[in-house]
């Protein structure tokens, strides 16, 4: 079917094309990577405006996290630290 994934889930969206040496191109919407897929040691971010996004919702988290224990974390970098490497690495987020 034409166009990208109608629920635009990740991995369901493909694109194809051949380019002027007449080699074939294919390429995958990868949007959120599936568990495993990447080293949670090697976190990175490729812009400014990606490590804020990250901060972001690491700060929303953590103010859920601190709704649940009824109490101000006062370990919070160690908390969003392992929020950000976490959802990088496509693994299980800290509650």
């Amino acid at each position: 079917m034409p166009g990208p994934d109608r629920q635009r889930t990740s991995y369901s969206s493909f694109l194809s094309f051949s380019d002027p040496d007449g080699n074939g191109w294919l390429m995958q919407e990868v949007t959120t990577r599936l568990p495993g897929r990447l080293d949670p040691a090697n976190t990175t971010f490729a812009s400014a405006e990606d490590l804020a996004s990250a901060l972001r919702r690491a700060a929303a988290a953590h103010g859920e996290h601190e709704t649940r224990i009824g109490a101000q974390d006062g370990n919070w970098p160690d908390w969003y630290a392992q929020y950000m490497v976490r959802e990088q690495a496509g693994t299980e987020l800290p509650s």
